[in-house]
Order: C-alpha cells, then sequence, then structure tokens
C-alpha cells in the first residue's frame, strides 16, 4: 500500500522580501514537494498580494492570512501595545483553524509570533522551530542603540522564548557552535543551511579582487573591513575591494573619504543579480561580520572555490573554515590581523589555490542534496 505524502506546514511572515530566511525556505520547500513528493504548505501572515522574491513550485500551496503585523511599524508605543494584542488574537484564531482543516505532520515555524501559542494548538501535528540566527545575537540591539530597560527586556522575552522552545518537538539551529549556547534545552538540533545555487563555474583565483557581500549594517561590519583595507591597499596597490549589498551606504562611503581609501579600487555596490558572476570574477572572499547566523554568502563563495578569510565570530565560519586549510580564522574584529591575513592569501597564488582547492571539497557537505536528506531524516524520525 502506497504511503500517503508527509504533510508540511511552514510558518513564517512574508516571502516578498528578498532576504536570506526567504531563500532558505524557498530552496527547501521547493526541493520536499519537487524531489519528495511532501505535501508543503507555506502560511504567511504578511505582504498579501505582494509578489513572491523567490520562485516557488507550484505544487506548494501558499496561505496569506493577511494579519498585517508591518501595522505597527507606523503606530505610537502605547497604539503599538493595543493593536499587537488585537492582531496575536486574530493570528491565533486563523492559524488554528488552518492548521485543524489541513491537519499536517509536521508544523514548522520559523520563530517569529506564532512561537508563543504554536504548541497549544491540538491539531496532532509535531512542532519544530527553527532560528537563523545564533542565540546571542537574537533580538540583538545596536551598539548605540542599547539601555537597561531594551536589556531587561532582552533578558524577559528570552526567559518567555526558553519556555516557549521547551514544548517543541524539536528546536533547529544553523551550526554546531550555537547549539551547545542552548544550555536550558535537551531538544536542539543543528542543520546547516544549503548553498542556494548550483556554480556554473568556479574561480580561477587569479584576478586581484577580494569581494565581500551582505546588508550595510552594523552587524556586518563592512566599517571594520574599511580600516583592514586601508592597511591592505598600501601593500597591494593593484588589488580592489568589491561590496555588495542592500541598505544605506553613506556612512561606509563617508568613512571611505575619511580614511583616504583609493575609491577608484575600492567599490560599495548595491545588490546584483549576477552575484555568481562576481564570485567567479573574484580570487578572495572576506568576511567582516561582528556575529552572524550561517551566511548565505559565505556558502556561495565557497561553492564558488574562493577562499575565506572571516573573522571567528559567533556562529557560522567556524562550521565552515578549517583554518589555514580552506581559509584563515582571524580573531573578531581584530582589523590588523584581518589585514594581515588577507595580505598572505593575496600575495600568495600558491595558498589560494590549496584552499580554493580544499573549500570546494568542504561546499560539497552543503548541497541541497546532502541538507535535506537531515531534514528528511529529522521529520520522519518525528
Amino acid at each position: 500500500m502506497q504511503q500517503k505524502p508527509l504533510k508540511i506546514v511552514y510558518l513564517t511572515p512574508a516571502l516578498y522580501m528578498a532576504g536570506g530566511v526567504e531563500r532558505v525556505l524557498t530552496l527547501k520547500a521547493n526541493y520536499f514537494a519537487e524531489q519528495f513528493g511532501y505535501d508543503v504548505t507555506i502560511i504567511l501572515t504578511e505582504g498579501k498580494g505582494k509578489p513572491l522574491a523567490y520562485p516557488l513550485s507550484d505544487k506548494i500551496k501558499v496561505i496569506n492570512l493577511d494579519i498585517n503585523f508591518e501595522e505597527l511599524w507606523t503606530c505610537s508605543f502605547f497604539k503599538k501595545v493595543l493593536v499587537y494584542l488585537r492582531k496575536q488574537r486574530q493570528y491565533k484564531r486563523k492559524l488554528k483553524a488552518e492548521l485543524m482543516r489541513i491537519r499536517p505532520d509536521i508544523t514548522d515555524s520559523l520563530l517569529r509570533r506564532e512561537i508563543n501559542f504554536v504548541s497549544q494548538i491540538k491539531d496532532g501535528s509535531k512542532k519544530i522551530g527553527e532560528l537563523h540566527v545564533n542565540r546571542s545575537n537574537y533580538r540583538n540591539f545596536e551598539a548605540n542603540d542599547t539601555n537597561w530597560l531594551k536589556e531587561l527586556f532582552a533578558k524577559l522575552w528570552m526567559w518567555n522564548l526558553i519556555t516557549h522552545l521547551k514544548q517543541l518537538d524539536r528546536f533547529i539551529v544553523l551550526t554546531e557552535e550555537d547549539k551547545v549556547a542552548w544550555t536550558e534545552l535537551n531538544n536542539v538540533v543543528a542543520i546547516h543551511n544549503p548553498v542556494s545555487f548550483k556554480p556554473v563555474s568556479v574561480s580561477s583565483l587569479q584576478e586581484k579582487r577580494v569581494i565581500a557581500v551582505g546588508r550595510y549594517v552594523y552587524q556586518k561590519g563592512f566599517d571594520l573591513l574599511l580600516r583592514a583595507w586601508k592597511k591592505v591597499e598600501e601593500q597591494c596597490p593593484d588589488w580592489e575591494l568589491v561590496i555588495y549589498g542592500d541598505g544605506d551606504r553613506s556612512s561606509y562611503e563617508q568613512l571611505l573619504g575619511e580614511l583616504g581609501i583609493n575609491t577608484n579600487r575600492c567599490h560599495l555596490n548595491a545588490p546584483t543579480s549576477q552575484i555568481q558572476k562576481e564570485y567567479v570574477n573574484s580570487s578572495v572572499f572576506a568576511v567582516s561580520s561582528r556575529f552572524e547566523g550561517l551566511s548565505m554568502a559565505l556558502l556561495e563563495a565557497a561553492a564558488c572555490g574562493l577562499p575565506i578569510v572571516s573573522f571567528a565570530c559567533p556562529c557560522g565560519p567556524r562550521d565552515l573554515i578549517t583554518d589555514g586549510v580552506d581559509g584563515l580564522l582571524v580573531e573578531k574584529e581584530n582589523v590588523d590581523a584581518m589585514a594581515d591575513s588577507l595580505i598572505k592569501v593575496m600575495t600568495s597564488p600558491e595558498i589560494r589555490e590549496a584552499m580554493g582547492n580544499a573549500i570546494l571539497k568542504k561546499a560539497e557537505q552543503f548541497k541541497i542534496e546532502h541538507i535535506a536528506m537531515q531534514w528528511k531524516k529529522l521529520f520522519e524520525s518525528l
């Protein structure tokens, strides 16, 4: 007798934004529906009527509950509380109705607003949650945007989160490094993100070009990278640095001027749809992040055969990079050490070639085929 396909429901706010979480969810859901024949439904709360950022298999059902929590962004503090409570009640009611109707085998929350009540919905499904940032930087405030009240809120918030995470059948994090941080829990599993594309070619490592990719935000540490680059360009004036990412570049452009960096050899770019081509036309990938989940860009660069020079920030780089073999891990936020490590790789074609070959082998582990099998094993064990 043929078994019924596994029925999986994903809960996430939106799929109209072109972010890493959206890309990974789309990639996994497509693979599960197309290759494993799973019955996949994605339930959203935001972006009704907006086009999806990434193509989704027509075998996947998308339900938008149209709660519109994004309305909270425009409310005053006191109004925000009232609107939030009303929308949360509405979300709980609508989500419960859908889960009771669908009767999934697995309900997978991307740990947004439903984490407060999803385990209480008795639809017969196993409840799992997946987190795409590391513990120490979940609900992270910018360095210049914290005070005792926010710190107290963050502590209470984490206590509340732990209480709800304990009720899940499994809690999935991105790295082994982050897994050990959740000491209060005994239901934690680490499964990496998959590489988001199959590279059509790999870098020849001949171009005198360093690349970095990410949003122009404090987390990504491009201010630290530019300070390191100031030292690098003095020793390697024939190399260039290119950065690609979303967000406001003005403070970084200002820093370029203050540091006196040669703007003919250092380019701060907007995102590109041709990012694979940019990796292949570069020879070193730089990661200057203050913290990470597991950077999609890091995996993409590895798949294109780029040696990686990265701060050993929490969490992610240590799960991919073996220091001195396929890249260099640098003491976090140490600008001089970052500069020296970049120079070491940039000035030695032999080191680049050895590291490039090693990172290509490592990247094999992050192919969607391998990652999907880990998820399959997890789903079936539940």
